[in-house]
């Protein structure tokens, strides 16, 4: 089965786009969502997504509180 990592990476390769073109992640994630031009919007249809893939639930104040892809790994990684 694939790490978390390699699966969130395949979540935002099939869901997220800014300007039509995909997000280039950095090796360790490091990169913030929003900071990639992620629109608060899309950013919550994404957590949907993710909630549904991994089975948790992500409140809006967790996903605010995200700083980086990494971030999000680790919680889910944690649950």
């Amino acid at each position: 089965m694939a790490s978390t990592a390699e699966r969130i990476r395949n979540l935002i390769a099939e869901n997220l786009e800014v300007d039509g073109q995909p997000i280039s992640l950095p090796d360790d994630l490091s990169i913030s969502l929003l900071e990639a031009g992620i629109s608060s919007v899309d950013l919550v249809a994404f957590a949907k997504i993710v909630e549904q893939e991994f089975d948790v639930k992500l409140t809006l104040e967790d996903c605010a509180n995200l700083n980086s892809v990494q971030e999000l790994v680790a919680r889910l990684d944690a649950a």
